[in-house]
């Protein structure tokens, strides 16, 4: 009976594996863009120091960055 549970169960294996797999590439995307969203932020305070944008164009390209850097970080587990 055993072997005829886990020749039934195959196909939901299977499918549970392919979730499991885009999960992972989906938390690995999300992690990347994490990243890069902190190097732009990292720039951009480089850039207003060195006085090659103003406040405003700062704050609302600050702004952007840090809302879509939330939007990342509540949907991750």
């Amino acid at each position: 009976m055993l072997l005829v549970d886990n020749i039934l169960a195959a196909p939901f294996k299977g499918l549970m594996w392919v979730f499991e797999q885009v999960a992972d590439a989906v938390r690995e995307s999300q992690d990347t863009e994490v990243e890069t969203l902190k190097a732009t932020l990292a720039e951009l305070y480089r850039a207003l120091e060195s006085g090659a944008i103003g406040e405003r164009e700062f704050d609302l390209q600050e702004q952007c960055l840090l809302d879509r850097l939330d939007e990342l970080t509540e949907n991750q587990p």
